[in-house]
C-alpha cells in the first residue's frame, strides 16, 4: 500500500506552504527583488510545483515499488528523489521566470538554480520530517 491520495494532497499543500513562507522573504534579502515579483514568480512556481509534486511523486514511488519492491526511501534515494524533482521543475520554470521578470535566461537560471538549492535542501529535510510525522505503513 502507498500514501493514499489525501495524505498525498496534504503533503503537497502543507509543502507549499511552509516553502513559500520560507522562500519569499529570503529571495526579498537576497535578490533585491519587488514583493510583487517575487510573490508572483514564487507563488506561480509553487502552483507548477504542486502539481508536479503530486506527479512526480507518484511515477516516482510506483518506480521504487516496481523495481525495489517498496516505496520506503534510503538516504541516497532521498538526495536521487529530491534531485530529479528539483531538475524537472527546472525545465519548465526557467522560461517563465525569465519571461516574467523580463530577463535573460542567464539571469533567470542564476535565480532558478538559487532557488533549486534552497528547495532541495528544504525538500529533504521536509519529506524526512513528514515521513517521521506521518510515517508509511510497514507494507509500503
Amino acid at each position: 500500500m502507498m500514501r493514499s491520495t489525501a495524505d498525498r494532497i496534504r503533503h503537497v499543500v502543507s509543502f507549499e506552504i511552509i516553502g513559500l513562507l520560507l522562500v519569499i522573504p529570503l529571495a526579498l534579502y537576497g535578490f533585491n527583488m519587488k514583493v510583487g515579483d517575487i510573490g508572483v514568480v514564487a507563488i506561480a512556481i509553487s502552483l507548477i510545483a504542486t502539481l508536479w509534486n503530486y506527479i512526480f511523486n507518484i511515477l516516482f514511488d510506483r518506480a521504487s515499488k516496481r523495481l525495489r519492491g517498496t516505496v520506503h526511501k534510503t538516504l541516497p534515494l532521498r538526495v536521487l528523489h529530491s534531485f530529479l524533482f528539483e531538475v524537472g521543475l527546472l525545465i519548465v520554470t526557467l522560461p517563465l521566470i525569465a519571461l516574467y521578470l523580463r530577463i535573460s535566461l542567464w539571469q533567470a537560471l542564476v535565480l532558478d538554480i538559487s532557488l533549486i538549492v534552497f528547495y532541495v535542501i528544504y525538500a529533504f529535510v521536509f519529506n524526512y520530517l513528514y515521513d517521521k510525522i506521518f510515517p508509511l505503513p510497514k507494507n509500503a
